[in-house]
């Protein structure tokens, strides 16, 4: 019999082993369980049981395990098994993912026993209804119906409605939920003591619909094709299809017949938030089969969905964000990931900083299912990954029904303006094309990827600019509420009306952002209704939907944007789309920045004609002869991927490589400077010519402190295994080290 449990808490610590109290209590405790653990001298949280075991720690006192906290185990053995693989090659603590993986509510903590017992979860609980043994024959209760019709007209009609409730909204005791019974509380009583029905109160369900005859759309030739691959298909799929060809009723008609057949599926999209018109789809297909999962829920939401599921006998359709891939699903058969060259499906703000993508493909191999990755653009890796045989491969290359693809025009700045064409950050062709189309009752989208009135205010005297004093950048400025903002650590001034410098009032704006957009679209175009898409209009969910919507409706006849515009949208009357600068886009310092900027305008030009009129996209540049506006103008991804990887493949960068980064901060910048120093050292003696750094990154100060990185490349065909077991040889030693034990140091394998 196990005497002892290993607990993971959710902390960045291993996990720790406690005793199992003798009894029935400690005898029924089962790996995965979710239990109350004692940590410290006072404070108590959740733990899951991830080991039972009869070793005794070399420790003199080993505190017990608390009580079960839930009646089923919280993981199965493939979560745990992710778990693990994450852990290990993310290099962070089973705590940390624990942390990420479960919701809030379900891991309480406390400072005692009782306030951990008033942050315990409980599902909201509602009455179910079902009738009594006696009269559970359908015959004899119409005959009792007939009988009482006349003295209690209204129990009658109650219990016919009983007899004739739709079956697929019961629960899976057969049991129909109250609230969907209309009568009153007093007709409920009466009906229970006269013996007619039992009520009880269950944790609240969800009433599915049957698990057959979805009405999936119809698939074209081509569609059917590759959706016959991707079902025949043993090994994860790539599927690239150009913007509107139709990836999305593929999807529909995989979906549909594995819940057919009681699998469960993951759609992983980049950010739920913008994809409002994708579950509108869904959710006309399958229904209440449906279920979102996304941090802007509820933490109540949340917790209730992953319990629900737990409980689960498959037929589940979720789609999320990259926190989904954590739902106990234990039925699932397939994966979908949309949008997979997104940069939203990495996390890399906390440990683990893991890649939704990757993740996604460990988990459906651990359960058998299938993967589908879907892009028009894809990643390099992935596209890397087919190309060598590793995924199979599929393409679409035309437009889904009679849409075509748009037209690209290329607008060269600098030329607009020595010829006079040009109206603040509006070049002719662009007002133009926007008139044309404001003429014909069409719609317009504007794509600026900065969002507030302008980066910067300078002053034309001795060139002082406001800047952030916790981080090493400008403050922005947002005419809506007349502040400068810090978009790093959400530091707020107001506006100088004057320099502290040299005194004079001669501040100007410069640059522009969304805002200043929509301020001067509103200008050249007064009679057209504009409205601006950002994170500073999308403060909430409900925010979001209605600008969304309004455009959808066609009460709005310009929308302004960051990148929020370029995902997911289906709107059918946009004709014109315009990429007010597509300069900052190219020249990041980042290996990747051509074929992130490649994949972005991509998205963008993709908004553009999505049903029979040919759409047109105005994109604005100064360097219209740079090789991404070549390949945007020819719509050539394989181009763009042959000369991104012939490049990557000289110097040595993933594909052909993996990299991790590792990140140290310190308020202190000489003690920075030295630790780092020391840590690129060590880290030479053991991978030599591999260690780059450290070097300052552009924002090298936020939040106070100073930051250095120092890059580690391992070669396709040597070990990462390897590598990440000497990394953690070096950064065990670093930490201990009491030189440098105020010095923070994270580390981001396959950083993005």
């Amino acid at each position: 019999m196990p005497l002892f449990a290993d607990i993971v808490l959710p902390l960045a610590q291993p996990a720790y082993c406690y005793s199992i109290p003798e009894g029935a209590e400690g005898e029924a405790l089962r790996v995965g369980d979710a239990v109350a653990v004692q940590f410290g001298p006072k404070n108590i949280y959740t733990g899951i049981v991830w080991r039972l075991h009869d070793e005794r720690p070399s420790v003199k006192r080993i505190k017990p395990v608390g009580r079960r906290l839930y009646d089923h185990p919280l993981l199965d053995a493939e979560q745990r098994q992710l778990w693990e693989w994450m852990a290990d090659y993310y290099m962070c603590t089973l705590g940390e993912v624990m942390r990420v993986a479960l919701p809030s509510l379900i891991k309480p903590r406390g400072s005692s026993d009782e306030e951990f017992s008033r942050e315990e979860f409980y599902p909201r609980t509602e009455a179910y209804i079902s009738l009594t043994e006696k009269w559970r024959a359908s015959e004899q209760l119409a005959a009792e119906c007939d009988r009482i019709e006349r003295r209690a007209p209204r129990r009658s009609q109650i219990l016919r409605q009983i007899l004739t409730f739709d079956a697929s909204k019961l629960n899976s005791l057969g049991e129909m939920p109250r609230r969907l019974l209309d009568c009153d509380s007093a007709q409920i009583a009466a009906l229970r003591k006269g013996g007619y029905i039992d009520v009880v109160q269950r944790p609240r369900s969800v009433e599915r619909n049957a698990c057959v005859g979805f009405s999936a759309p119809a698939l074209t030739e081509a569609q059917q094709r590759v959706a016959d691959a991707i079902r025949s298909s043993q090994k994860v799929h790539l599927l690239r299809g150009v913007t509107g060809s139709g990836k999305t009723e593929i999807y529909m008609n995989l979906i549909a017949q594995v819940l057919e057949r009681g699998g469960d599926v993951l759609l992983l999209v980049p950010e739920i938030a913008l994809t409002t018109q994708l579950l509108d789809r869904m959710e006309r297909v399958f229904g209440s089969r449906l279920t979102a999962y996304h941090s802007r829920l509820t933490p109540l939401r949340r917790s209730e969905t992953y319990l629900r599921l737990m409980g689960s006998e498959g037929g589940e359709l979720v789609i999320g964000a990259r926190s989904a891939l954590f739902l106990p699903l234990r039925h699932l058969q397939l994966v979908i990931v949309d949008e997979e060259h997104d940069s939203s499906y990495k996390q890399s703000d906390t440990a683990p900083r893991y890649q939704g993508r990757d993740v996604a493909i460990v988990l459906a191999s651990l359960y058998g299912a299938r993967v589908v990755l879907g892009s028009a653009t894809p990643s390099l890796e992935s596209y890397a990954n087919a190309q060598w045989g590793k995924y199979d491969y599929s393409t679409l290359v035309e437009r889904y029904g009679s849409s075509r693809e748009p037209r690209i025009i290329i607008s060269d700045t600098m030329r607009s303006v020595k010829r006079g064409e040009r109206r603040a950050h509006f070049n002719q062709i662009l007002i133009n094309s926007i008139s044309d189309a404001l003429q014909r009752g069409e719609q317009v989208m504007l794509f600026q990827n900065r969002r507030g009135f302008a980066p910067f205010v300078q002053c034309r005297g001795c060139g002082w600019t406001p800047r952030c004093p916790s981080c090493n950048v400008t403050l922005t400025e947002h005419r809506s509420s007349e502040r400068m903002e810090c978009h790093y650590c959400g530091y707020t001034a107001a506006v100088p009306r004057s320099c502290p410098q040299c005194e004079t009032i001669d501040l100007k704006a410069m640059g522009f952002g969304t805002e200043r957009v929509e301020e001067t679209i509103a200008e050249l175009f007064p009679v057209a209704r504009v409205a601006r898409l950002d994170r500073d209009t999308t403060t909430s969910e409900s925010a979001y939907n209605r600008i969304v919507r309004a455009f959808e409706q066609g009460q709005t006849d310009i929308l302004v944007g960051t990148q929020m515009i370029t995902k997911g949208f289906d709107f059918g009357a946009v004709s014109v789309v315009g990429v007010l600068n597509a300069d900052n886009l190219l020249y990041a310092p980042d290996f990747r920045a051509s074929e992130r900027a490649f994949q972005l305008l991509m998205q963008v030009a993709g908004r553009a004609g999505r049903r029979e009129r040919e759409g047109v996209v105005v994109v604005q540049t100064s360097e219209p002869e740079h090789p991404v506006i070549g390949w945007l103008s020819r719509g050539d991804y394989e181009a763009m991927a042959r000369s991104e990887l012939a490049e990557r493949h000289a110097f040595s960068y993933p594909p052909y490589s993996r990299l991790v980064q590792l990140t140290l901060r310190d308020e202190n910048r000489q003690r920075l400077y030295g630790a780092a120093a020391s840590l690129a050292q060590t880290l030479r003696e053991k991978f030599g010519r591999r260690v780059a750094g450290p070097v300052a990154p552009a924002v090298d100060r936020i939040r106070g402190e100073y930051i250095l990185t120092i890059q580690l490349k391992i070669e396709n065909g040597r070990s990462m295994a390897r590598a990440r077991e000497i990394l953690r040889q070096v950064m065990d030693s670093f930490s201990a080290s009491s030189d440098y034990k105020q010095v923070k140091c994270s580390i981001d394998v396959d950083v993005q």
